[in-house]
């Protein structure tokens, strides 16, 4: 009788280790760790073995919410360069879900409104309710990368909003929300074969910004900052989750998996009946 496959967790294979510095070099974009199968060519059925469950997962999580404003909730963070994939991951992950028990916010450029008040104050506006996955497609992160990168923001007050970000994500946890801190760790090279992808095809102009290529020629310093990002914001209760993001197959597979393993985490049975079993059953019965 052959063997039965140990089933590594995802979750400690791309856990971000904390305790030092993190060099986004030293992350490799183009592995698959703990993936089960044999490469891109068992990807489908990989997906499709982990539907049901997921799909099961999902919705007891949306049956806790359905009365109850203290039912858990879950938050799918998205953070990565142009490319990396984060819409793919919204697709082809999460939309093995059923889509009401979804809540789906992209974060763009800070709007004249959002900008007169706090950086966290449209995240705070954003948080998924109770027993819905949110996903952050990018997030408050950006107000430690972009802002930075671009020198809107000295080191000092970058310093300060690490504090400030890791308080606001022990409040959540505290709360009953499940961050799940995705980033798409996407390789130079990649992203430039994706962007000129994108330019030799008509029917993906509307995906290509030639701000894209403005990223690129800062790409050491976007790096720095991320490092920066996973080393300072990687707690405990909001660890962050390196994922190779060069194979499209294995970044939704993994991230899927995420999913998986956060919530079975949370342990969730069905809701009790409200009402008298027997007696519904004889009323419809006789309806």
């Amino acid at each position: 009788m052959a063997k039965k496959v140990k089933e590594v967790s995802v979750s400690d294979a791309l856990r971000v280790r904390p305790g030092g510095p993190v060099r986004v070099a030293d992350l490799d974009p183009d592995s698959a760790p703990a993936f089960p199968g044999n490469g891109k060519k068992d990807a489908p059925d990989a997906m499709i073995a982990m539907s049901a469950e997921l799909s099961d997962l999902q919705e007891r999580l949306y049956a806790a919410g359905r009365d109850n404003p203290d039912a858990p909730r879950l938050l799918l963070l998205l953070q990565g360069l142009d490319t990396a994939g984060k819409g793919g991951v919204i697709r082809h992950a999460v939309g093995l879900v059923d889509p009401q028990g979804i809540e789906i916010k992209a974060f763009k450029v800070p709007t004249e409104e959002e900008r007169a008040h706090h950086y966290l104050w449209r995240i705070r506006n954003a948080l998924p309710t109770a027993g819905m996955i949110g996903i952050f497609d990018r997030s408050h992160y950006e107000d430690v990368l972009v802002v930075r990168v671009d020198g809107h923001i000295d080191e000092a007050e970058v310093a300060k909003r690490f504090d400030e970000i890791n308080a606001f994500e022990a409040e959540l946890a505290a709360s009953g929300t499940t961050l799940i801190k995705c980033f798409l760790n996407v390789s130079r090279d990649e992203q430039q074969q994706r962007l000129l992808e994108r330019l030799a095809d008509p029917e993906k102009y509307w995906k290509y910004n030639p701000g894209d290529v403005d990223t690129r020629l800062n790409w050491d310093a976007y790096m720095e900052a991320y490092g920066d990002v996973l080393t300072h914001t990687n707690t405990d209760v909001a660890p962050w989750y390196a994922i190779p993001a060069d194979k499209k197959w294995y970044r939704n597979w993994a991230v899927a998996q995420l999913l998986i393993e956060h919530l079975r985490a949370l342990d969730l049975g069905w809701p009790a009946a409200d009402f008298d079993v027997e007696a519904e059953i004889a009323r419809v019965r006789a309806s």
